[in-house]
């Protein structure tokens, strides 16, 4: 599967000056046009965000709704936004973290009623949609549960080690780009992913809590 194209140096500019402009309008109290100005962003970074919710989520519906929420706690904590780190960057930790609570809420959900975790959202039991090539409710039931360990897996890391793997992993960002979208020299950034990719191994070898007990 061809990787998705890191944003161009031309967007940056133009995501650094939509940037600008909206923290002026801000400032002046014209909180309005801010916010259609920061509409251009959205346009700019939303099938984007939508990749990396629906990666995380896998599930369309909650992933639109984990992108728009991300959008809306951006725009209101615009002021915490920093120069230093690009637009895509800062707003791609807001989405991360966003989608991380809701696969938390979500195993919390499961885990005090689990009869709604075998249902699709129609309401109908796995069992009953699983023909010819559809997964088993077997195979369904491995396939959320590693989704978990890999979302619980993802959630331990430090932040700089997780905005790293995502960048390079599940972006398709090169070492050298992702140490220009963070700041970071690129050996600190083959650091940082190597440190990851380890941790993440050894989290995800680990046994579950009572998976071996009789």
């Amino acid at each position: 599967m061809a990787q998705p194209a890191p944003a161009t140096t031309a967007s940056r500019e133009a995501d650094a000056r939509t940037t600008a402009a909206i923290k002026a309008l801000a400032g002046v109290g014209r909180a309005d046009e801010a916010r259609e100005l920061f509409g251009e962003l959205v346009g700019r970074h939303q099938r984007r965000a939508s990749r990396i919710a629906l990666h995380y989520l896998r599930d369309a519906a909650e992933a639109d709704e984990a992108v728009q929420d991300a959008f809306v706690r951006a725009f209101l904590h615009f002021d915490g936004f920093r120069e230093e780190l690009p637009f895509e960057v800062w707003f791609t930790r807001i989405l991360i973290n966003g989608c991380l609570d809701r696969i938390k809420a979500r195993n919390r959900r499961e885990r005090w009623f689990p009869d709604r975790a075998g249902r699709d959202q129609e309401g109908k039991e796995v069992g009953e949609v699983t023909a010819g090539t559809e997964p088993s409710p077997e195979e369904t039931l491995l396939g959320r549960e590693q989704r978990r360990r890999v979302a619980k897996a993802l959630s331990q890391l430090p932040a700089r080690q997780r905005l790293v793997f995502v960048l390079s992993e599940v972006e398709g960002y090169s070492s050298r780009e992702v140490g220009q979208l963070t700041g970071l020299n690129e050996s600190t950034v083959r650091v940082h992913l190597f440190r990851a990719v380890r941790k993440l191994r050894r989290l995800l070898q680990e046994p579950v809590p009572g998976e071996d007990e009789p």
